[in-house]
């Protein structure tokens, strides 16, 4: 039962508006590995498939404090073919007891054993999103290339690992002597550990290099952003929104100066450790770039990660579906422009200081909209070219990945030079 009472306290936090990758880090310290993976799995999979699993649940009949509890359920009698259904329907209940009182068992125990009867049912491929953010997918990218969209959210993520301390050979040989399946990540943007069959991966921690700061763990498509991103070596960098720190560490590793700061204080530490394990020397401090933490135009390149949606990487935070409504598009540009403006007083004058804007959004409000519209307020600055694979680039030279199409997290970049000299 440790593992479903951590499942659900990390599904109660996440419904109270903490991020799952916080809630599982705060539900699951101090667990056995074994219960660690199995709690993950669950309340990961309960929001992955939540809308599919309330198809099948009467959840408007239920107290609301069981509706979490029933979704467990049905998740593992659904989808973990490990758990036999005796035991998923019997572990349900007693949760439901836990949680409500001994008054639900015999609901809980009946709604359960219907599923269980029922057998197998054909899946609505839409319904693990809200139904609006898939219509709004669909005018865009057409039918089927959506249903490839879901998909990919609705797969567990895949762990990719980018060289630190270690080059790329030696962290290869290093997985490979330890039993771990590696292939090369797509545009060769790393190395992706995938489990053999039958057996489940390694937590990070426990694979080869950890303790010695031979990776971290960092999807392609952010490594390629800071390819992208073509900042000279020797820069002085500033990375505006820095935590949990893959970019900073990337942007040093190419012989950038970094300094990383992130306004959220409890950031802070994290970003910190990340840096010290990998190996490089980057100042790290918690600042408000609305609040002009630094006097104007003092870096050779500003790096603003901007908060968003996060559409683009739904599959490593499957919370994150659930918490959008169709207005967040708005307000996420209305603060992404408003940091734009701050990132770009940091940037020095006299030509070729580099403004680099970037998110994890496939949404073009918050990503070329944003961009365009600073591009006519500050004819100062323009679009310059960065080094991506062709089909990363967009019409404009931006650069976009999709995970339909190209097997990595969305992400977008623009790269704008200071107008002067010419780099």
């Amino acid at each position: 039962m440790t593992a479903r009472r951590a499942a659900l306290d990390i599904l109660r936090a996440v419904r109270a508006g903490t991020p799952l990758p916080a809630a599982r880090d705060r539900f699951l310290e101090g667990l056995a590995e074994r219960d660690r993976r199995l709690a993950y799995e669950l309340s990961a999979g309960v929001l992955r498939q939540q809308g599919e699993l309330d198809r099948e649940l009467d959840l408007p009949r239920a107290d609301p404090r069981l509706h979490d509890v029933l979704r467990l359920g049905a998740y593992q009698l659904r989808c973990l073919s490990r758990v036999p259904a005796h035991a998923a329907v019997s572990t349900t209940v007693e949760l439901a007891r836990e949680t409500v009182g001994e008054s639900v068992t015999g609901y809980v125990n009946q709604t359960l054993r219907k599923i269980a009867g029922a057998g197998s049912r054909e899946q609505d491929a839409g319904a693990s999103h809200p139904a609006w953010l898939v219509d709004r997918w669909a005018a865009r990218f057409g039918t089927d290339e959506t249903q490839r969209l879901i998909a990919w959210n609705d797969a567990r993520p895949e762990l990719t690992l980018q060289p630190a301390r270690w080059d790329a050979d030696r962290l290869r040989a290093a997985l490979q002597s330890g039993g771990i399946r590696v292939e090369e990540a797509p545009f060769g943007a790393g190395l992706r550990v995938t489990p053999a069959p039958g057996s489940p991966l390694p937590a990070p921690k426990n694979l080869p290099g950890f303790s010695e700061g031979g990776w971290i763990v960092q999807d392609a498509a952010h490594k390629l952003v800071c390819r992208f991103a073509g900042i000279p070596g020797g820069a002085r960098v500033y990375d505006a929104a820095a935590a949990p720190g893959g970019k900073a560490v990337a942007l040093e590793a190419l012989g950038a100066r970094v300094v990383a700061g992130d306004v959220r204080r409890g950031r802070i530490a994290p970003l910190v450790a990340t840096s010290r394990r990998a190996g490089v020397a980057i100042r790290c401090l918690a600042a408000d770039l609305e609040a002009a933490p630094f006097g104007r135009a003092g870096f050779d390149a500003v790096l603003l990660d901007a908060p968003c949606s996060a559409t683009g990487t739904m599959r490593r935070h499957p919370d994150a579906r659930w918490r959008l409504e169709p207005r967040i598009f708005a307000r996420a540009a209305a603060r992404q422009r408003r940091l734009l403006e701050a990132a770009a007083t940091l940037v020095r004058p006299g030509g070729g200081g580099l403004l680099i804007y970037a998110t994890c959004s496939l949404e073009p409000e918050e990503n070329v909209a944003v961009v365009e519209e600073f591009l006519t307020r500050h004819p100062d600055f323009a679009r310059a070219p960065g080094d991506a694979p062709a089909e990363l680039l967009t019409a404009a030279g931006d650069f976009q990945s999709l995970p339909q199409r190209h097997g990595i997290d969305g992400a977008y970049a623009a790269r704008l030079l200071r107008r002067g000299d010419a780099r």
